[in-house]
């Protein structure tokens, strides 16, 4: 029994990309993870840091944003405003992204959407969506793995 609903069921490459990145060395955690919401409601496709060591050996973090040439302008200036950044530095780079079909796993506690990704053809990835495993496990007093494996089992058997 198939159950899926198909979104950019086929792979995706797109070479016109932007990474955008800044060490930052005397930023607090609260200002990072305040930029990091607001790059993401900016439309970042994704936002992350990186633990480094700058010159005199000072733990920093590497903000790296990845986006769109559109969104680049925006999103430096939410850099600019929100982080202790005096400059920053970007680069074109190229994203390959697998396709991606979605099913929904009958579990004996309830259902919980996974997602599954194709590569030339086969479905070879099968992620349950964490909120749903989450509320589960709550729910039922369970163990997260426990709901999260047997959702990723039934949606294995029902479309490999």
């Amino acid at each position: 029994m198939n159950n899926f609903s198909s979104q950019h069921a086929h792979e995706q490459l797109d070479h016109e990309m932007v990474m955008i990145e800044v060490n930052l060395d005397d930023c607090s955690s609260e200002v990072l993870a305040y930029t990091m919401d607001q790059l993401l409601a900016a439309g970042a496709n994704d936002v992350y840091y990186t633990s480094i060591y700058m010159k005199k050996n000072r733990p920093a973090y590497k903000l790296s944003v990845l986006t769109s040439p559109t969104k680049q302008q925006k999103l430096e200036k939410i850099i600019f405003r929100e982080t202790t950044s005096f400059g920053l530095r970007f680069f074109p780079v190229s994203c390959h992204r697998l396709g991606r079909e979605f099913c929904k796993a009958k579990t004996q506690w309830g259902e919980v959407s996974v997602k599954i990704g194709i590569y030339q053809g086969e479905r070879i990835k099968f992620s349950p969506e964490f909120e749903e495993c989450r509320a589960l496990a709550e729910k039922h007093n369970l163990p997260l793995q426990l709901i999260y494996d047997e959702a990723k089992s039934i949606a294995i058997s029902q479309n490999k």
